[in-house]
């Protein structure tokens, strides 16, 4: 018998493009939670001097990078819409080290329990199988593309490619541990983060328990 070892309590947050997984994530995180979200890690890879930049001028060519160092965003979102092979070559420059990266975070984290804020996380088994459960951010697709056109410059055909790039909604809604109903407003939103902050609480208090020297173990 060995055991286990002692890691953190991880809930895998998701939701489409719009649907408001980002101020879920915000708002656990005013409550307690470490936040691990694989976008914000994807934005510092990718930033002016971000360790992905040599790997992807050396890919796509200079053309991809923007004046300031840092990846242009609008052209590679073109080329990857064009060329899928452009995105897929992209994801793997950037798939392995957000990986790592986050994997880090998690293992350092020092809050009540572990947020890990991932887009894809349905549709990637790894993020999945690193999850003790997993919460769902969800809301009408039409409301997903009023929320993307208030806050950005893309047009609907762009969002509805995206979205169609994602998981279904009934794909993430049927993975789920927890769903949050984001079809109201920001207070409605925030009520059922607080339910759930308390629930992942105790859980993870569980699972200190159960992964401490003396608790229980496995073989």
């Amino acid at each position: 018998m060995r055991a286990r070892p002692q890691r953190p309590y991880i809930v895998g947050l998701t939701g489409g493009i719009g649907s408001g997984k980002s101020a879920a994530a915000d708002h656990f995180e005013s409550l307690g939670a470490s936040v691990v979200d694989t976008d914000r890690i994807a934005h510092e890879l990718t930033a002016p001097g971000g360790a992905a930049i040599g790997a992807i001028r050396s890919a796509f060519g200079a053309a991809m990078i923007a004046s300031d160092g840092s990846l242009d965003r609008g052209a590679m979102r073109t080329l990857a819409f064009e060329r899928p092979e452009a995105r897929r070559q992209l994801e793997s420059i950037l798939h392995p080290m957000i990986g790592d990266e986050s994997a880090r975070r998690c293992s350092a984290a020092q809050g009540a329990y572990v947020i890990l804020a991932v887009p894809l996380l349905i549709e990637s088994g790894t993020y999945h199988e690193r999850c003790d459960r997993i919460c769902v951010v969800d809301c009408p697709e039409a409301l997903q593309v009023t929320r993307v056109r208030a806050r950005s410059a893309l047009a609907e055909d762009q969002i509805r490619a995206i979205m169609a790039a994602q998981a279904s909604r009934s794909q993430r809604l049927a993975a789920a541990d927890d769903v949050i109903d984001n079809s109201g407003d920001l207070s409605a939103l925030r009520a059922q983060v607080e339910h759930l902050h308390a629930a992942y609480v105790e859980a993870a208090r569980t699972h200190a328990t159960s992964c401490a020297p003396g608790g229980l173990a496995e073989s």
